[in-house]
């Protein structure tokens, strides 16, 4: 492994070959190699790259990093916001700021190629709601994705109410509609 990391710069190519080769020697078959996201964690703020739901913002929830049933890749259970919230000001009535203020969430299982972490990280615990047996059954879904739609709402009305100024970053980048 030394040899490696000494000749990585001069040889390209051949010492990815031989780390390679040296893992496959250590865990029997290429797709054992270890593939660790150390990066995403619970409460980190992603992207989605991937799918329905490409370019919109979310918060992993779960990490298997490892894999797990018939999902032998590293994966993440997300939730996220399809529909943000729209701009409001002062002069909008409690009913208008209401009607502006709603989010539609989403919940899915996503693999880690599909996802781009941010720097951001939200305070928003999700854990007591979301999990595989929930994920499982689409009635116990769509119970959690109205639980979540409730969380969201209620955390994008007091985002002053943050333990550090770090995670109160997080939570309102959170919120904010990516334009590109």
């Amino acid at each position: 492994m030394d040899f490696i990391q000494s000749n990585a710069n001069a040889f390209g190519w051949l010492a990815r070959k031989a780390a390679r080769d040296y893992f496959v020697k250590q865990y029997g078959t290429a797709s054992k190699l270890p593939r660790s996201m150390g990066i995403v964690k619970n409460g980190k703020i992603v992207v989605l790259l991937n799918g329905r739901f490409a370019g919109r913002k979310a918060i992993v929830v779960k990490t298997f990093d490892d894999g797990k049933g018939d999902r032998k890749f590293g994966h993440a259970i997300v939730a996220g916001i399809d529909r943000y919230p729209r701009k409001v000001t002062r002069a909008m009535s409690k009913a208008k700021l209401k009607k502006r203020t709603k989010v539609k969430p989403f919940v899915k299982y996503v693999n880690y190629n599909h996802i781009m972490p941010t720097r951001y990280v939200a305070d928003i615990d999700l854990k007591k709601v979301l999990d595989d047996e929930v994920l499982a059954n689409p009635e116990s879904r769509i119970e959690s994705r109205k639980t979540i739609k409730k969380v969201f709402e209620e955390r994008y009305l007091n985002q002053a109410a943050c333990k550090s100024e770090k995670k109160a970053a997080g939570v309102s980048f959170f919120f904010k509609k990516l334009r590109f």
